[in-house]
Protein backbone atom coordinates (compact mmCIF):
# COMPACT_ATOMS: atom_id res chain seq x y z
CA UNK A 1 0.00 0.00 0.00
CA UNK A 2 1.04 3.67 -1.04
CA UNK A 3 1.78 5.52 1.79
CA UNK A 4 3.60 7.98 1.14
CA UNK A 5 2.69 11.38 -1.19
CA UNK A 6 3.32 11.57 -4.72
CA UNK A 7 5.07 14.58 -6.16
CA UNK A 8 3.08 15.66 -9.04
CA UNK A 9 6.03 19.12 -8.89
CA UNK A 10 8.99 17.31 -10.05
CA UNK A 11 9.94 15.27 -13.10
CA UNK A 12 8.65 14.42 -16.99
CA UNK A 13 4.44 15.41 -16.82
CA UNK A 14 3.63 13.21 -19.49
CA UNK A 15 4.19 10.00 -18.00
CA UNK A 16 2.96 10.46 -14.23
CA UNK A 17 0.11 12.42 -15.82
CA UNK A 18 -0.99 9.03 -17.48
CA UNK A 19 0.02 6.67 -14.76
CA UNK A 20 -1.58 8.51 -12.49
CA UNK A 21 -4.91 8.74 -14.67
CA UNK A 22 -5.10 5.21 -15.51
CA UNK A 23 -6.28 4.07 -12.33
CA UNK A 24 -8.97 6.85 -11.75
CA UNK A 25 -10.24 5.35 -15.44
CA UNK A 26 -10.61 2.17 -14.47
CA UNK A 27 -11.96 3.29 -10.69
CA UNK A 28 -14.81 4.47 -12.90
CA UNK A 29 -15.27 2.41 -14.97
CA UNK A 30 -15.45 -0.71 -12.68
CA UNK A 31 -17.78 1.44 -10.62
CA UNK A 32 -20.32 1.84 -14.01
CA UNK A 33 -19.64 -2.13 -14.67
CA UNK A 34 -20.93 -3.13 -10.87
CA UNK A 35 -23.55 -0.39 -11.65
CA UNK A 36 -24.56 -1.59 -15.13
CA UNK A 37 -24.74 -5.22 -13.53
CA UNK A 38 -27.52 -3.45 -11.06
CA UNK A 39 -29.55 -2.65 -15.09
CA UNK A 40 -28.14 -6.16 -16.56
CA UNK A 41 -29.55 -7.76 -14.22
CA UNK A 42 -33.45 -6.09 -13.66
CA UNK A 43 -33.55 -6.51 -17.42
CA UNK A 44 -33.02 -9.82 -17.69
CA UNK A 45 -34.84 -11.18 -14.46
CA UNK A 46 -37.55 -8.31 -13.85
CA UNK A 47 -38.32 -6.48 -17.57
CA UNK A 48 -37.59 -3.08 -19.16
CA UNK A 49 -40.05 -1.49 -16.51
CA UNK A 50 -37.76 -2.41 -13.85
CA UNK A 51 -34.74 -0.86 -16.30
CA UNK A 52 -36.66 2.45 -16.70
CA UNK A 53 -37.63 2.92 -12.72
CA UNK A 54 -33.71 2.65 -12.15
CA UNK A 55 -33.03 4.75 -14.80
CA UNK A 56 -35.71 7.41 -13.76
CA UNK A 57 -33.83 7.61 -10.37
CA UNK A 58 -30.15 8.67 -11.76
CA UNK A 59 -30.65 12.47 -12.32
CA UNK A 60 -32.73 13.05 -8.88
CA UNK A 61 -29.68 11.30 -7.09
CA UNK A 62 -27.42 13.08 -8.65
CA UNK A 63 -29.16 16.24 -8.06
CA UNK A 64 -28.98 15.27 -4.08
CA UNK A 65 -25.51 14.24 -3.69
CA UNK A 66 -23.68 15.89 -5.78
CA UNK A 67 -23.43 18.79 -3.49
CA UNK A 68 -22.15 17.02 -0.70
CA UNK A 69 -19.24 15.36 -2.92
CA UNK A 70 -18.34 18.66 -4.05
CA UNK A 71 -17.31 18.84 -0.19
CA UNK A 72 -15.24 16.05 -0.71
CA UNK A 73 -13.75 18.21 -4.11
CA UNK A 74 -12.88 20.98 -1.37
CA UNK A 75 -10.77 18.43 0.48
CA UNK A 76 -8.84 17.00 -1.60
CA UNK A 77 -7.56 20.43 -3.04
CA UNK A 78 -7.01 21.47 -0.05
CA UNK A 79 -5.08 18.73 1.02
CA UNK A 80 -2.77 18.98 -1.77
CA UNK A 81 -2.26 22.54 -1.44
CA UNK A 82 -0.89 21.70 1.94
CA UNK A 83 0.95 19.03 0.36
CA UNK A 84 2.51 21.26 -2.61
CA UNK A 85 3.77 24.08 0.10
CA UNK A 86 4.79 21.46 2.30
CA UNK A 87 2.50 22.16 5.32
CA UNK A 88 2.59 18.67 7.51
CA UNK A 89 0.13 20.36 9.80
CA UNK A 90 -2.58 21.51 7.17
CA UNK A 91 -2.74 18.53 5.82
CA UNK A 92 -3.62 16.22 9.40
CA UNK A 93 -6.16 18.93 10.18
CA UNK A 94 -7.93 18.64 6.49
CA UNK A 95 -7.63 14.86 7.28
CA UNK A 96 -9.26 14.95 10.09
CA UNK A 97 -11.79 17.59 9.85
CA UNK A 98 -13.00 15.94 6.59
CA UNK A 99 -14.03 12.30 7.65
CA UNK A 100 -16.48 13.72 10.37
CA UNK A 101 -17.53 16.06 7.59
CA UNK A 102 -18.25 13.55 5.24
CA UNK A 103 -20.16 11.54 8.42
CA UNK A 104 -22.40 14.19 8.78
CA UNK A 105 -23.57 14.43 5.05
CA UNK A 106 -24.08 11.37 4.29
CA UNK A 107 -26.40 11.18 7.80
CA UNK A 108 -28.04 14.43 6.33
CA UNK A 109 -28.90 12.65 2.55
CA UNK A 110 -30.23 9.26 4.48
CA UNK A 111 -32.92 11.63 6.28
CA UNK A 112 -33.66 13.88 2.91
CA UNK A 113 -33.57 10.82 0.73
CA UNK A 114 -35.63 8.41 3.19
CA UNK A 115 -38.61 10.95 3.69
CA UNK A 116 -38.92 12.41 0.84
CA UNK A 117 -37.89 10.21 -2.16
CA UNK A 118 -41.33 9.70 -3.86
CA UNK A 119 -42.51 13.21 -3.53
CA UNK A 120 -39.70 14.21 -5.81
CA UNK A 121 -40.27 11.59 -8.18
CA UNK A 122 -43.69 12.77 -8.64
CA UNK A 123 -42.72 16.06 -9.21
CA UNK A 124 -40.71 15.05 -11.70
CA UNK A 125 -43.83 13.25 -13.57
CA UNK A 126 -42.67 10.11 -13.44
CA UNK A 127 -44.44 7.58 -15.18
CA UNK A 128 -47.46 5.77 -12.86
CA UNK A 129 -46.48 2.41 -13.60
CA UNK A 130 -42.52 2.75 -12.54
CA UNK A 131 -43.09 4.99 -9.19
CA UNK A 132 -43.48 2.72 -6.80
CA UNK A 133 -40.18 0.85 -7.97
CA UNK A 134 -38.51 4.06 -8.75
CA UNK A 135 -39.40 5.58 -4.86
CA UNK A 136 -38.31 1.79 -3.40
CA UNK A 137 -35.20 1.55 -5.46
CA UNK A 138 -34.17 5.38 -4.11
CA UNK A 139 -35.34 5.37 -0.11
CA UNK A 140 -33.35 2.14 0.32
CA UNK A 141 -30.12 3.64 -1.79
CA UNK A 142 -30.32 6.78 0.26
CA UNK A 143 -29.70 4.03 3.39
CA UNK A 144 -26.28 3.63 2.35
CA UNK A 145 -25.22 7.45 1.71
CA UNK A 146 -23.04 7.52 4.53
CA UNK A 147 -20.62 5.30 3.86
CA UNK A 148 -20.47 6.67 0.53
CA UNK A 149 -19.55 10.08 1.31
CA UNK A 150 -16.73 8.33 3.68
CA UNK A 151 -15.48 6.18 0.96
CA UNK A 152 -15.96 9.74 -1.91
CA UNK A 153 -13.88 12.10 0.98
CA UNK A 154 -11.16 9.36 1.52
CA UNK A 155 -11.22 8.75 -1.97
CA UNK A 156 -10.27 12.38 -2.28
CA UNK A 157 -7.79 12.23 0.30
CA UNK A 158 -6.02 10.00 -1.50
CA UNK A 159 -5.65 11.02 -4.53
CA UNK A 160 -4.33 14.62 -3.90
CA UNK A 161 -1.42 12.59 -1.81
CA UNK A 162 -0.79 10.58 -5.35
CA UNK A 163 -2.24 7.45 -4.54
CA UNK A 164 -4.90 6.48 -7.52
CA UNK A 165 -4.63 2.85 -6.50
CA UNK A 166 -5.97 2.05 -3.85
CA UNK A 167 -9.55 3.44 -4.51
CA UNK A 168 -9.45 1.22 -7.63
CA UNK A 169 -8.29 -1.84 -5.03
CA UNK A 170 -11.23 -1.10 -2.53
CA UNK A 171 -14.14 -0.57 -5.24
CA UNK A 172 -12.66 -3.59 -6.82
CA UNK A 173 -13.48 -5.96 -3.86
CA UNK A 174 -16.88 -3.32 -3.29
CA UNK A 175 -18.02 -3.99 -6.48
CA UNK A 176 -17.67 -8.26 -6.65
CA UNK A 177 -19.62 -7.86 -3.59
CA UNK A 178 -22.41 -6.09 -5.12
CA UNK A 179 -22.59 -8.16 -7.84
CA UNK A 180 -22.91 -11.64 -5.88
CA UNK A 181 -25.10 -9.52 -3.85
CA UNK A 182 -27.22 -8.54 -6.82
CA UNK A 183 -27.71 -12.08 -7.92
CA UNK A 184 -28.55 -12.92 -4.38
CA UNK A 185 -31.09 -10.59 -3.70
CA UNK A 186 -33.60 -10.74 -7.50
CA UNK A 187 -32.64 -13.76 -8.55
CA UNK A 188 -33.14 -15.95 -5.32
CA UNK A 189 -34.88 -13.65 -3.45
CA UNK A 190 -36.83 -12.25 -6.36
CA UNK A 191 -36.42 -8.53 -4.80
CA UNK A 192 -36.43 -6.78 -7.96
CA UNK A 193 -35.13 -2.87 -7.72
CA UNK A 194 -35.04 -3.30 -4.08
CA UNK A 195 -32.97 -6.12 -4.34
CA UNK A 196 -30.11 -4.09 -6.14
CA UNK A 197 -30.31 -0.93 -4.03
CA UNK A 198 -29.50 -2.65 -1.22
CA UNK A 199 -26.73 -4.78 -2.69
CA UNK A 200 -25.54 -1.24 -3.80
CA UNK A 201 -26.27 -0.28 0.00
CA UNK A 202 -23.94 -2.83 1.40
CA UNK A 203 -20.62 -2.87 -0.92
CA UNK A 204 -21.02 1.46 -0.21
CA UNK A 205 -20.09 0.05 3.47
CA UNK A 206 -17.37 -2.39 2.24
CA UNK A 207 -15.30 -0.05 0.23
CA UNK A 208 -16.00 2.85 2.89
CA UNK A 209 -14.27 0.49 5.85
CA UNK A 210 -11.86 -0.16 3.29
CA UNK A 211 -10.88 3.56 2.71
CA UNK A 212 -10.78 4.19 5.96
CA UNK A 213 -8.70 1.55 7.21
CA UNK A 214 -6.24 2.47 4.48
CA UNK A 215 -6.10 6.27 5.61
CA UNK A 216 -4.95 4.88 9.34
CA UNK A 217 -2.34 2.98 7.97
CA UNK A 218 -0.71 5.58 6.18
CA UNK A 219 2.92 6.68 7.59
CA UNK A 220 2.45 10.60 6.34
CA UNK A 221 0.72 14.25 6.79
CA UNK A 222 -2.38 12.18 5.59
CA UNK A 223 -3.09 9.65 8.43
CA UNK A 224 -6.20 9.11 9.83
CA UNK A 225 -6.00 8.54 14.06
CA UNK A 226 -10.04 8.13 15.16
CA UNK A 227 -8.97 9.59 18.36
CA UNK A 228 -8.08 13.40 16.91
CA UNK A 229 -11.30 13.56 14.66
CA UNK A 230 -12.87 17.40 15.18
CA UNK A 231 -14.04 19.86 13.10
CA UNK A 232 -10.80 22.13 12.86
CA UNK A 233 -13.02 25.80 11.52
CA UNK A 234 -10.01 26.95 9.50
CA UNK A 235 -9.92 23.70 7.43
CA UNK A 236 -13.62 23.34 7.16
CA UNK A 237 -14.12 26.95 6.04
CA UNK A 238 -11.35 26.20 2.97
CA UNK A 239 -12.92 23.12 2.41
CA UNK A 240 -16.05 24.83 2.32
CA UNK A 241 -14.87 27.63 -0.02
CA UNK A 242 -13.63 25.10 -2.55
CA UNK A 243 -16.02 22.41 -1.84
CA UNK A 244 -19.89 24.13 -1.66
CA UNK A 245 -19.50 25.95 -5.37
CA UNK A 246 -17.82 22.86 -6.56
CA UNK A 247 -20.66 21.16 -4.82
CA UNK A 248 -23.68 23.57 -6.03
CA UNK A 249 -22.46 23.55 -9.41
CA UNK A 250 -22.60 19.99 -9.70
CA UNK A 251 -26.11 20.02 -7.96
CA UNK A 252 -27.62 23.03 -10.73
CA UNK A 253 -25.48 21.29 -13.44
CA UNK A 254 -28.11 18.21 -12.51
CA UNK A 255 -30.87 20.44 -12.09
CA UNK A 256 -30.43 20.69 -16.42
CA UNK A 257 -30.44 17.33 -15.93
CA UNK A 258 -33.73 16.61 -13.85
CA UNK A 259 -35.59 18.94 -16.26
CA UNK A 260 -34.08 16.96 -18.81
CA UNK A 261 -35.28 14.13 -17.38
CA UNK A 262 -38.46 15.36 -16.70
CA UNK A 263 -39.19 16.49 -20.07
CA UNK A 264 -38.52 12.78 -21.42
CA UNK A 265 -40.84 11.49 -19.03
CA UNK A 266 -43.69 13.25 -21.28
CA UNK A 267 -42.56 11.35 -23.59
CA UNK A 268 -42.78 8.59 -21.85
CA UNK A 269 -46.05 9.31 -20.36
CA UNK A 270 -47.05 9.44 -24.44
CA UNK A 271 -45.21 6.83 -26.49
CA UNK A 272 -44.80 4.32 -23.41
CA UNK A 273 -42.19 3.20 -20.75
CA UNK A 274 -39.64 1.96 -23.74
CA UNK A 275 -38.77 5.74 -23.85
CA UNK A 276 -37.56 5.57 -20.49
CA UNK A 277 -35.80 2.13 -20.82
CA UNK A 278 -33.80 3.19 -24.16
CA UNK A 279 -32.81 6.35 -22.76
CA UNK A 280 -31.79 4.80 -19.04
CA UNK A 281 -29.56 2.10 -21.22
CA UNK A 282 -27.93 4.65 -23.45
CA UNK A 283 -27.25 6.58 -20.45
CA UNK A 284 -25.36 3.89 -18.32
CA UNK A 285 -23.66 3.29 -21.92
CA UNK A 286 -22.91 6.69 -21.42
CA UNK A 287 -21.31 6.57 -18.42
CA UNK A 288 -18.58 4.55 -19.57
CA UNK A 289 -16.81 6.83 -21.94
CA UNK A 290 -17.19 10.02 -19.19
CA UNK A 291 -16.06 8.69 -16.65
CA UNK A 292 -12.90 8.12 -18.47
CA UNK A 293 -13.31 11.87 -19.91
CA UNK A 294 -13.97 12.97 -16.20
CA UNK A 295 -11.00 11.45 -15.09
CA UNK A 296 -8.54 13.93 -16.55
CA UNK A 297 -10.74 16.47 -14.75
CA UNK A 298 -9.52 14.94 -11.43
CA UNK A 299 -6.01 14.37 -12.60
CA UNK A 300 -5.69 18.32 -13.85
CA UNK A 301 -7.27 19.41 -10.78
CA UNK A 302 -4.86 17.99 -8.34
CA UNK A 303 -1.58 18.26 -10.40
CA UNK A 304 -2.56 21.71 -10.61
CA UNK A 305 -3.29 22.06 -7.08
CA UNK A 306 0.09 20.88 -5.76
CA UNK A 307 1.61 22.80 -8.26
CA UNK A 308 0.15 26.07 -7.73
CA UNK A 309 0.76 25.26 -3.35
CA UNK A 310 4.42 24.87 -4.90
CA UNK A 311 4.69 28.30 -6.99
CA UNK A 312 5.14 26.53 -10.17
CA UNK A 313 2.88 28.21 -12.51
CA UNK A 314 5.30 27.28 -15.52
CA UNK A 315 4.24 23.67 -15.19
CA UNK A 316 0.59 24.15 -14.64
CA UNK A 317 0.36 25.84 -18.18
CA UNK A 318 2.12 22.43 -19.45
CA UNK A 319 -0.91 20.36 -17.10
CA UNK A 320 -2.76 22.29 -19.17
CA UNK A 321 -2.25 20.59 -22.76
CA UNK A 322 -1.48 17.22 -21.52
CA UNK A 323 -4.96 16.88 -20.07
CA UNK A 324 -6.63 18.41 -23.00
CA UNK A 325 -5.58 16.70 -25.79
CA UNK A 326 -5.68 13.52 -23.79
CA UNK A 327 -9.22 13.92 -22.86
CA UNK A 328 -9.97 14.88 -26.64
CA UNK A 329 -8.14 11.63 -28.02
CA UNK A 330 -10.17 9.48 -25.50
CA UNK A 331 -13.64 11.25 -25.50
CA UNK A 332 -13.19 10.94 -29.37
CA UNK A 333 -11.89 7.34 -29.59
CA UNK A 334 -14.91 5.76 -26.85
CA UNK A 335 -17.92 7.63 -28.26
CA UNK A 336 -17.44 6.64 -31.82
CA UNK A 337 -16.93 3.16 -30.70
CA UNK A 338 -19.49 3.12 -28.44
CA UNK A 339 -21.79 4.39 -31.29
CA UNK A 340 -20.55 1.82 -33.74
CA UNK A 341 -21.54 -0.56 -31.20
CA UNK A 342 -24.59 1.05 -29.59
CA UNK A 343 -26.84 -1.97 -30.79
CA UNK A 344 -25.29 -5.05 -29.42
CA UNK A 345 -24.61 -2.84 -26.65
CA UNK A 346 -27.69 -1.88 -25.84
CA UNK A 347 -29.15 -5.27 -26.21
CA UNK A 348 -27.08 -6.18 -22.83
CA UNK A 349 -29.85 -4.10 -20.94
CA UNK A 350 -33.30 -4.78 -23.36
CA UNK A 351 -34.25 -8.45 -24.07
CA UNK A 352 -37.58 -7.76 -24.39
CA UNK A 353 -38.07 -4.75 -26.25
CA UNK A 354 -36.62 -3.86 -29.90
CA UNK A 355 -38.44 -0.34 -29.75
CA UNK A 356 -36.70 0.54 -26.62
CA UNK A 357 -33.49 -0.20 -28.28
CA UNK A 358 -34.25 2.20 -30.85
CA UNK A 359 -35.10 5.33 -28.87
CA UNK A 360 -31.67 4.37 -26.72
CA UNK A 361 -29.75 4.42 -30.06
CA UNK A 362 -31.49 8.15 -30.89
CA UNK A 363 -29.98 9.16 -27.84
CA UNK A 364 -26.45 7.47 -28.64
CA UNK A 365 -26.32 8.71 -31.79
CA UNK A 366 -26.95 12.79 -30.85
CA UNK A 367 -24.31 12.55 -27.33
CA UNK A 368 -21.77 10.11 -28.68
CA UNK A 369 -20.08 12.08 -31.21
CA UNK A 370 -19.53 15.71 -29.47
CA UNK A 371 -19.02 13.88 -26.04
CA UNK A 372 -15.37 15.07 -26.16
CA UNK A 373 -16.75 18.53 -25.52
CA UNK A 374 -17.87 17.48 -22.12
CA UNK A 375 -14.44 15.95 -21.53
CA UNK A 376 -12.78 19.41 -22.69
CA UNK A 377 -15.48 21.29 -20.28
CA UNK A 378 -14.21 19.05 -17.28
CA UNK A 379 -10.70 19.58 -17.49
CA UNK A 380 -10.81 23.36 -17.70
CA UNK A 381 -13.15 23.24 -14.71
CA UNK A 382 -10.76 21.10 -12.97
CA UNK A 383 -7.79 23.34 -14.03
CA UNK A 384 -9.37 26.35 -12.73
CA UNK A 385 -10.66 24.44 -9.34
CA UNK A 386 -7.17 23.78 -8.73
CA UNK A 387 -6.08 27.34 -8.86
CA UNK A 388 -8.42 27.32 -5.54
CA UNK A 389 -11.26 29.49 -7.24
CA UNK A 390 -13.95 27.45 -6.88
CA UNK A 391 -16.89 30.10 -7.24
CA UNK A 392 -15.98 30.62 -10.92
CA UNK A 393 -16.58 27.74 -12.65
CA UNK A 394 -19.52 27.71 -10.94
CA UNK A 395 -21.03 30.41 -12.25
CA UNK A 396 -19.30 29.77 -15.81
CA UNK A 397 -21.81 26.28 -15.58
CA UNK A 398 -24.65 27.84 -14.43
CA UNK A 399 -24.97 30.21 -17.16
CA UNK A 400 -23.04 28.06 -19.90
CA UNK A 401 -24.73 25.13 -19.05
CA UNK A 402 -27.96 25.37 -17.03
CA UNK A 403 -28.75 28.50 -18.48
CA UNK A 404 -28.68 27.31 -22.17
CA UNK A 405 -30.33 23.90 -21.47
CA UNK A 406 -32.86 25.71 -19.67
CA UNK A 407 -33.58 28.67 -22.21
CA UNK A 408 -33.41 25.74 -25.04
CA UNK A 409 -35.92 23.36 -23.20
CA UNK A 410 -38.67 26.43 -22.36
CA UNK A 411 -37.56 28.22 -25.64
CA UNK A 412 -36.73 26.25 -28.67
CA UNK A 413 -38.45 22.94 -27.26
CA UNK A 414 -41.42 24.51 -27.16
CA UNK A 415 -42.24 24.95 -30.87
CA UNK A 416 -44.21 22.30 -32.46
CA UNK A 417 -41.62 21.83 -34.99
CA UNK A 418 -38.59 20.72 -32.68
CA UNK A 419 -40.24 19.27 -29.78
CA UNK A 420 -38.78 15.85 -30.47
CA UNK A 421 -36.24 13.97 -28.51
CA UNK A 422 -33.36 14.76 -31.30
CA UNK A 423 -33.97 18.42 -30.42
CA UNK A 424 -34.10 17.80 -26.55
CA UNK A 425 -30.66 15.77 -26.52
CA UNK A 426 -28.86 18.76 -28.65
CA UNK A 427 -28.90 21.04 -25.92
CA UNK A 428 -26.26 18.87 -24.44
CA UNK A 429 -23.61 19.63 -27.74
CA UNK A 430 -24.29 23.84 -27.68
CA UNK A 431 -23.83 24.07 -24.27
CA UNK A 432 -20.62 21.84 -23.76
CA UNK A 433 -19.18 23.86 -26.20
CA UNK A 434 -20.10 27.24 -25.26
CA UNK A 435 -18.72 26.70 -21.56
CA UNK A 436 -15.54 24.94 -22.54
CA UNK A 437 -14.78 28.00 -24.43
CA UNK A 438 -15.48 30.40 -21.57
CA UNK A 439 -13.65 28.44 -18.97
CA UNK A 440 -10.42 28.26 -21.34
CA UNK A 441 -10.53 32.45 -21.67
CA UNK A 442 -10.99 32.81 -17.93
CA UNK A 443 -7.89 30.11 -17.27
CA UNK A 444 -6.04 31.91 -19.03
CA UNK A 445 -6.64 35.26 -17.92
CA UNK A 446 -5.89 34.10 -14.80
CA UNK A 447 -2.78 32.29 -15.32
CA UNK A 448 -1.73 36.03 -16.71
CA UNK A 449 -2.50 37.55 -13.40
CA UNK A 450 -0.62 34.90 -11.29
CA UNK A 451 2.62 35.18 -13.59
CA UNK A 452 2.54 38.51 -13.21
CA UNK A 453 2.20 38.75 -9.51
CA UNK A 454 4.83 36.36 -9.38
CA UNK A 455 7.04 38.46 -11.14
CA UNK A 456 6.67 41.32 -8.83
Amino acid sequence: MQSKTSDMCEGPLVSKIILYTIPIILTGVLQLLFNAADLVVVGRCCGDISVGAVGATGALINLMVNLFIGLSVGAGVTVAHGIGSGRAEDVRRTVHTAIPAAFISGAFLTVIGVLFSGTFLKMMDTPANVLPLSAAYMKIYFCGTIPSMLYNFGSAILRAAGDTKSPLYYLTAAGILNVILNLIFVMVFHMDVSGVALATSLSQALSAALIVRALMKREDACRLELKKMKIYGRQLKRIIQIGFPAGLQSSIFAISNVIIQSSINEFGNTLGHVVLSGNSAAQNIEGFVYTSMNSYSQTSLNFTGQNYGAGKLDRIKKIMWICLIAVFCTGMALGLTALFFGRPLLSIYLTDSEEAIKYGMIRMTYIMIPYFLCGLMDVTTGLIRGLGRSVLPMLITVIGVVGIRLGWIFGVFRIPKYHSLQSLYFSYTISWLATFLVELGVFLFIMRKLKKEHQE
